[in-house]
């Protein structure tokens, strides 16, 4: 068993979570499994979410009350994105939040100054504190001169009723009145993919994206230069592939059928063929 390519470096895995390790409360087929491949294995992975709004420390206990046991460190959100993004954009900045604890704990993290008094920034994700007060003043916030960030453009999100409104639907009003699109942080923003990797150190080329989703997860896997498993227990079904002008590496209908020590990057597949 190795865990590496020709030229030293590990193979790494980025893993969506909702609809490939999860659904809602309960694990998905095979997750485990894999997880437990990743972990015996020595491969570096990280769980990769575009929800903002809970804290790594929450996303372990919630993975452990399902059976996965990881750490802290394993997981990265939109909000650690957007929080890293500002600090490389504008270090010690000030921005106006409409975001839950995920989001407020990573921006105080990195020195961001959280105020309404003329902000460098106006940032939107996954709240339950979304009232008509709070838009109407990061809507006159905007029209007053500060940048407008999102950490994400998903329009919905997974709940044990159904869908519900996320971070991309949030903007829809504020973007509407002030005719100004927000720079979204999260997937499929090869930006974050980029921190991702930087934050346990692996390279792109040896690096696989393992998600449900095309319109998020694959083309930012693609774009950011790493080779990408599209899994069929979320968003995207096999009738669905096609509509894309893009297409995954690898299609599994659950993330166990992945085999961390069998499976090529797509460097390496052309490399055997060559």
């Amino acid at each position: 068993m190795t865990t590496q390519h020709d030229d030293g470096y590990k193979k790494s895995f980025l893993i969506d979570m909702d609809g490939v390790i999860n659904r809602g409360r309960t694990l998905i087929t095979g997750a485990r499994e894999f997880v437990e491949r990743l972990i015996g294995g020595g491969y570096p992975f990280l769980f990769i979410t575009n929800n903002s709004y809970h804290t790594p420390p929450e996303l372990k206990h919630r993975l452990m009350e399902m059976g996965i046991e990881v750490e802290e460190g394993n997981f990265y959100t939109s909000a650690m994105a957007t929080a890293t993004f500002l600090e490389y954009q504008k270090p010690r900045c000030s921005a106006y939040v409409i975001g839950g604890k995920g989001l407020l704990t990573e921006l105080q993290k990195h020195n961001i100054t959280i105020t309404k008094d003329n902000p460098d920034y106006v940032i939107i994700g996954e709240t339950d504190e979304y009232d008509y007060l709070r838009i109407m003043e990061a809507t006159f916030l905007i029209m007053e001169g500060a940048r407008f960030i999102a950490t994400n453009p998903d329009i919905t999100g997974p709940t044990a009723r159904g869908p519900v409104p996320a971070c991309g639907a949030l903007v829809a009003p504020i973007e509407k009145v002030t005719g100004r699109t927000p720079y979204f942080l999260g997937k499929p923003n090869p930006a974050m993919m980029y921190w991702a990797r930087k934050h346990i150190g692996v390279h792109s080329a040896n690096c696989f994206m393992v998600g449900d989703r095309m319109d998020t997860d694959i083309v930012g896997g693609l774009e950011a230069g790493m080779t990408c498993c599209l899994v069929l227990t979320g968003v995207t079904t096999r009738e669905m592939v096609d509509q894309f002008p893009y297409m995954p590496d690898y299609i599994f209908n659950n993330v166990g059928e992945i085999d961390p020590d069998a499976i090529l990057s797509r460097r390496d597949r052309v490399r055997r063929k060559q």
